[in-house]
């Protein structure tokens, strides 16, 4: 039986008043794709979120219950939200890649952390581009600035910054929603690629870019995970009507 690497159990989240996430349970496996699916609103980004403490940059946000982290509760006051986060690194939806060059893009992590070595720095330039599947388009172009090439580099570029301070979690928010359909599939490949090592948590409009590339899926609505299993059983015999009605499409 596999250990989960992440693990939120009775889940609460408030923004004021408006309670956005009721009581959340689940387990997400190291080395597997793990697809969030539902309408928009249903609190499925919120969660995300929640896994590497970016909800505490919003005021007036409450949240109660537990996120484990290989078994250490990540809200307990004595977390360091640096290291969480260099932890469980997180992907946006729009490309954001910071305004200078691709190289110093990519090391800007680990120079935050003090590490000065050039060869040290160069090699993981390096094998974050490749892992990330944009070495080849970017090599003989590191020191040009990042916002210089299309919105499907730029997003591998990011994907790659995050890699360079080699994270166990790659937390994802829709990162493919800006892009165009081959870009998107250039991502869906280098995300299979990447579950080799890491274990990666994506938000996903596109129904089948979940069956697709997840191992398993969660269906949230209205704050609630409605279903949560292996994505084929997931859209080929779900347990619950309202999972079969969405991803059957008859709403969302």
């Amino acid at each position: 039986m596999t250990e989960p690497i992440i693990s939120a159990n009775n889940l609460d989240l408030f923004y004021g008043d408006f309670q956005a996430l009721h009581d959340i349970h689940l387990d997400f496996n190291p080395n597997q794709i793990s697809a969030l699916i539902g309408p928009s609103g249903c609190g499925k980004s919120t969660f995300l979120r929640c896994l590497n403490r970016m909800n505490d940059m919003i005021e007036g946000v409450t949240i109660t219950g537990t996120v484990k982290f290989h078994d250490q509760n990540i809200y307990a006051p004595q977390t360091n939200l640096v290291n969480l986060r260099k932890e469980i690194g997180m992907v946006f939806q729009q490309p954001n890649p910071f305004p200078f060059s691709v190289y110093d893009n990519i090391t800007y992590g680990l120079r935050i952390a003090g590490v000065k070595d050039k060869q040290k720095l160069d090699e993981t330039v390096e094998r974050s581009l490749k892992q990330a599947a944009v070495w080849d388009e970017v090599k003989d172009h590191l020191y040009d600035n990042a916002l210089s090439f299309s919105g499907g580099q730029q997003q591998r570029i990011c994907i790659a910054r995050v890699l360079a301070v080699s994270p166990a979690v790659i937390l994802m928010d829709e990162p493919t929603s800006a892009l165009d359909p081959i870009s998107s599939a250039n991502i869906e490949n280098t995300l299979l690629e990447l579950k080799k090592n890491y274990t990666i948590i994506i938000v996903t409009h596109n129904l089948q870019q979940a069956s697709r590339i997840s191992d398993k899926t969660a269906f949230f609505m209205e704050g609630t995970v409605i279903e949560y299993d292996d994505t084929t059983k997931m859209f080929v015999n779900p347990d619950k009507k309202q999972t079969e009605d969405y991803v059957s499409g008859r709403f969302g």
